[in-house]
């Protein structure tokens, strides 16, 4: 008797998961599609927007440098003051509120779900809109601008902070709890050693993405280069929008380097 063989194919997927690679890319299809829909595309505005931007771009030139020291370095200052606080302010908040997320350093439930919960509210609110409401609280100025920034930033750095607490070394707080350390002495010399290159990053890439944002505070109010930009705009100055405009891209790249350099020097 022969027994009859079968050739096996050998196919990457499976049949349920080939339903469900198409369902995916078949939901990503309908999404672009409703959402091309409903954003309304005007073909006669896309189709005049090249003859736009070169007319936006003719209005620019030449740039009104010579605006810069009566009307853009005090409010370009204002900026990066307006960034280094905000941060300097939003590490003082999110520093406690991290130690209370991190389980390992705070062994109860209810105690860090409340501490997180605090971390997504402030991830969650945009720094427009904190603009808008200490604005609306303290009136427009630099102290808004300040609130705003520390109170989106305390989301993201205490959520890496607390992140990085729950991943450390249990070796090193073992042997301080064996020697009758109290919980202080924990902190500083068992976990600070080990966060402290996290912290410094965060610190760092946090105070580069605060110049970024509050280069934008202005425009609803809340001081800095913002509400020269808003009002150059108003005012149609396009010479002194383009003044603006490189100030802060000026001004976005310094701060690139600073942080690099800082980086190097310190990690």
């Amino acid at each position: 008797m022969t027994e009859a063989t079968h050739d096996l194919v050998w196919r990457r997927f499976t049949p349920a998961q080939r339903i469900a690679r198409f369902a995916v890319y078949l939901a990503i299809v309908v999404g672009i599609v409703v959402s091309i829909q409903s954003v309304e595309v005007i073909p006669e505005f896309l189709a005049d927007a090249p003859d736009q931007v070169a007319d936006l771009f003719a209005r620019m030139w030449p740039i009104d440098l010579a605006y810069y020291p009566r009307g853009v370095h005090a409010a370009l200052m204002e900026t990066i003051h307006i960034a280094s606080l905000g941060t300097l302010l939003s590490l003082g908040l999110a520093l406690p509120i991290g130690l209370l997320a991190a389980h390992n350093i705070c062994p109860s439930t209810p105690v860090n779900l409340f501490a997180k919960l605090i971390l997504v509210s402030s991830r969650s609110v945009n720094s427009l809109v904190w603009a808008l409401l200490f604005v609306g609280i303290f009136g427009p100025g630099a102290l808004a601008g300040t609130l705003a920034i520390a109170f989106r930033s305390i989301g993201f750095v205490g959520k890496l902070f607390g992140e990085a607490l729950e991943e450390t070394s249990h070796g090193p707080i073992e042997a301080l709890d064996a020697a009758g350390a109290p919980a202080l002495s924990r902190l500083a010399f068992g976990y600070w050693p080990q966060v402290k290159p996290a912290f410094w990053s965060i610190a760092l890439f946090r105070w580069d993405i605060n110049v970024r944002e509050s280069a934008v505070l202005g425009l609803v109010g809340a001081g800095g280069i913002g509400m020269t930009l808003d009002a150059a705009l108003n005012l149609f100055q396009w010479d002194r929008v383009a003044l603006i405009l490189l100030a802060i891209f000026a001004i976005v790249i310094l701060a690139e380097i600073v942080v690099t350099v800082v980086r190097k020097r310190v990690l």
